[in-house]
């Protein structure tokens, strides 16, 4: 029996790519950096599916190219902002992600951005590397209290209830403001607040929201002039839910106290970024779920959506199910 043809547009952990390679013929990408758009459209041609990162822009242009045989996209991440979801469902083609798998390495991530910037973590590394460490001083390097203070979380989905959860254990005050749900907090002390409200009042504000063309560019100069002096944001969404060009401004005339991103606008960050010159910004390469549990799980569901698309099975995790009713 002839094998179904997918393409792999990355290397993904062995737990799923060995399923994808037991029932498929795959052809993976093995470079680190993602195909070029020329070289995806040429590769994609004649598959039956796709097994996507969150870096290939797979619209209807890649759709068509695939060719009428294309049954599934199973893309390796819980955000699908890098698909065309409505071309998917004019061709009838399922799309899966992988929810839910990363909440808690994410909220993780998310406290250790939180908890790092506040009390200046990398500052005071950088500053014992350099030689500047002469003695201790009671003024020396004070970052912010913690305890009791209010974050404010935008999007309350599974990881902003993760990472609210994990900030009672701080004793914070806890408000969201969630732009695409009524949300259940049952169980949750937490407060639900308009967005006006929940920048005025924050002293920590921590984003969870998906990007979408409502929470393009959310949080912009208008929103960091609304931010207390001492605010910190912490952002491990999408890099495009903050204006980048507002929050160089807000973290160098110091509207606001300091920012640590996981993602970034555009991504990666050119070195010829103004960000980078900022000591008051944090900035990884988006590896808030980066831990070996949570990748392997990931590879996992996205090798059983992809294999699931292939025999005309319902996708354990489909963000268009729609197209099965």
């Amino acid at each position: 029996m002839t094998k179904p043809r997918v393409f792999v547009t990355r290397m993904i952990l062995d737990q799923g790519l060995k399923m994808i390679q037991e029932f498929c013929d795959a052809e993976i990408w093995l470079d680190e950096l993602p195909p070029s758009r020329e070289v995806l459209l040429e590769r994609v041609q004649g598959m039956h599916g796709l097994l996507t990162l969150l870096t290939d822009r797979i619209d209807a242009e890649v759709m068509q190219a695939a060719g009428k045989d294309l049954r599934v996209i199973s893309n390796h991440a819980v955000g699908y902002d890098n698909i065309d979801i409505a071309a998917a469902n004019r061709l009838g083609i399922p799309v899966g992600n992988t929810p839910g798998i990363l909440t808690d390495a994410t909220a993780d991530f998310t406290f250790s951005l939180l908890l790092s910037m506040a009390r200046r973590i990398t500052e005071a590394d950088q500053y014992v590397r350099s030689g500047q460490w002469k003695t201790w001083g009671p003024a020396l390097l004070l970052g912010a209290d913690i305890s009791a203070a209010t974050l404010g979380i935008i999007g309350f989905g599974r990881i902003g209830q993760a990472v609210a959860r994990r900030a009672k254990g701080f004793n914070m005050q806890v408000i969201f403001h969630d732009p695409n749900r009524i949300v259940n907090v049952t169980g949750l002390d937490a407060h639900p607040v308009d967005l006006d409200t929940l920048l005025r009042r924050s002293d920590f504000i921590s984003i969870h929201t998906p990007l979408t063309t409502q929470t393009h560019h959310m949080i912009n100069a208008a929103s960091f002039n609304k931010m207390k002096p001492n605010a910190i944001l912490v952002n491990t969404a999408r890099g495009s839910v903050v204006d980048p060009t507002a929050l160089y401004t807000a973290l160098k005339h110091h509207c606001i106290q300091a920012a640590a991103l996981d993602v970034t606008e555009p991504e990666p960050l050119p070195m010829d970024s103004p960000l980078l010159e900022l000591d008051n910004l944090i900035i990884c390469p988006h590896i808030a779920s980066a831990s070996n549990s949570t990748r392997a799980r990931m590879s996992l569901m996205a090798a059983e959506n992809l294999i699931a698309g292939l025999k005309g099975e319902k996708l354990p995790n489909c963000v268009n199910s729609e197209i099965f009713v």
